[in-house]
């Protein structure tokens, strides 16, 4: 081609950029935006400082745990406060970047404090894997090979981001495991301990889900919305509950859907392929002939 059909294509292709009604609009197009490269070796930090010698370096004296996983979350914290600094930039109203670092700075402490919880509820994700396959030989297997811990990992890392009212960060940690695993879990979903995820591919959990203790998804599940509501353009509302509330030890088995703010109440059971829009009672068996 030539140099003159190259400027015709760059011509036509920065006039839908610099068109002031163009959803890609940026307030401030010289601040980079977040990296997914850099946020992705951010996760893999965490995921190998919260189940050290798993992930990141394979090998280091066990009397050098302490050492490795500090050394882990100072690298991961620096590298984090970058992306998250990026992240509040891109939306900043006045441009001003020492009021994003001050924020940045304050959200990093406040994130690196949830660490001991968050590995604590991976614990009994880990737990609730391996009791819950029989195939699982031991636990280390689970965090070792199983995609459902991984997209719940980085599920859980991504909410108290989410919860820190970090912007584009938290969807973008959820959407690498998204991608490495088929699992799509909104990081504004809010997951309680012992929660497992078995074969995984196709799982979707919508931003407004809450999900109670030692609950368990098969393949191909969706914890959706009915609906969404409208303002008088005609756009969705953004915000508000939309989601099914799952309680505390229900199975929803492979295919089925579940969909609006409805409750699954407390030790039920979803069977496989069925399509649920109404509230569920607390104990109750629910199939495809309505048993």
């Amino acid at each position: 081609m030539t140099e003159n059909n190259f400027s015709g294509i760059v011509e036509g292709l920065s006039a839908h950029i610099s068109d002031p009604t163009s959803p890609l609009q940026r307030r401030h197009a010289e601040i980079p935006l977040p990296s997914r490269e850099e946020v992705s070796r951010v996760v893999e930090m965490l995921r190998s400082a919260l189940f050290p010698g798993y992930s990141g370096a394979p090998q280091f004296p066990a009397q050098n745990t302490s050492y490795y996983m500090g050394a882990t979350l100072d690298a991961a914290a620096k590298l984090l406060a970058e992306q998250v600094e990026r992240s509040f930039c891109f939306f900043c109203e006045s441009g001003s970047c020492a009021e994003c670092r001050t924020k940045t700075s304050e959200i990093i402490v406040a994130f690196l404090k949830t660490l001991p919880e968050v590995q604590r509820l991976l614990m009994t994700d880990v737990q609730a894997a391996y009791e819950g396959d029989p195939a699982a030989t031991c636990p280390a297997e689970t965090v070792f090979c199983y995609p459902g811990i991984l997209a719940v990992t980085n599920q859980r890392i991504a909410h108290e981001l989410y919860k820190l009212k970090v912007p584009l960060l938290p969807r973008l940690i959820t959407e690498l495991a998204h991608s490495a695993t088929g699992i799509d879990i909104h990081p504004g979903a809010s997951i309680g301990e012992s929660f497992f995820i078995d074969h995984g591919t196709g799982v979707v959990v919508g931003e407004t889900t809450t999900i109670g203790r030692r609950v368990r998804l098969y393949q191909g599940v969706t914890l959706g919305a009915k609906s969404f509501p409208l303002d008088e353009q005609g756009h969705p509302i953004k915000g508000v509950k939309r989601h099914p509330d799952v309680e505390d030890d229900v199975i929803i088995y492979a295919g089925a859907t579940i969909l609006g703010a409805i409750r699954i109440g407390k030790g039920s059971s979803i069977g496989g392929n069925v399509w649920v829009t109404h509230e569920v009672a607390p104990g109750s068996k629910i199939t495809q002939s309505g048993g």
